[in-house]
């Protein structure tokens, strides 16, 4: 193994074939061009990504349409009532939280950016309850801008493909800016989460029909 080390201890097959890891995972999830997400605009888009946290994609599509129906901009959510939001989004997990947060965010769209979801992560990390990998989310999906998003799919592929050594979301974040083309950020990232939600799952990932298994630490290390 240690001949397959390079740098702070990356996996040199996983360093060295980005490229071919890329079109690899491309032609395997040629549909996972954005989020599952349902959302129109951004502005749909930041409060589904706050709600996603500790739940499922699934499950936050099946509460948002009434949401966004009952609380249709960043003023409604910001003059709801914490005990009645809460009971909108029980089902999405950390309720009480989540509307805190939902609350305090668009009150700060709405004295800080009159009511506009910013298009840059400097100012969307200012909003309560968003961290870069909310900010991503929006950047990518509805700015169309590159972004690098680290989710618990991407936090488990890339430590185990071996493309870093880090569990924090943002240096790992960090650490995929540097090995993955900036072009590619925004792909890169659909399509591991897309591997994450179907083979490399977090218990018995799918080993025996991964198609970078090749190129993985962690498949070569248990395969």
């Amino acid at each position: 193994m240690k001949a397959h080390v390079i740098k702070n201890g990356l996996y040199k097959p996983a360093v060295e074939n980005v490229a071919i890891i890329l079109k690899l995972l491309g032609e395997r999830y040629r549909d996972s061009v954005t989020t599952s997400l349902n959302h129109s605009g951004p502005f749909q888009l930041l409060i589904a990504t706050i709600l996603s946290a500790q739940s499922t994609d699934k499950q936050i599509n099946k509460v948002t349409p009434g949401l966004f129906k009952k609380y249709p901009d960043p003023l409604a959510f910001a003059g709801a009532v914490p005990g009645e939001l809460e009971q909108d989004i029980k089902s999405t997990g950390f309720y009480r939280n989540k509307a805190k947060s939902l609350i305090l965010c668009c009150r700060d769209l709405m004295e800080n950016f009159g009511g506009k979801v910013p298009d840059n992560i400097e100012d969307l990390t200012t909003l309560h309850g968003v961290g870069r990998k909310t900010a991503n989310v929006v950047l990518a999906n509805s700015f169309g801008r590159q972004a690098i998003i680290v989710d618990t799919h991407m936090k488990r592929i890339a430590y185990r493909l071996g493309l870093t050594n880090n569990t924090d979301p943002d240096k790992i974040e960090y650490d995929l800016m540097k090995i993955i083309p900036q072009n590619n950020w925004t792909d890169f990232s659909h399509k591991v989460i897309a591997h994450g939600r179907t083979i490399c799952l977090g218990r018995n990932p799918g080993c025996s029909i991964c198609p970078v298994i090749q190129f993985c630490r962690y498949g070569q290390e248990n395969a």
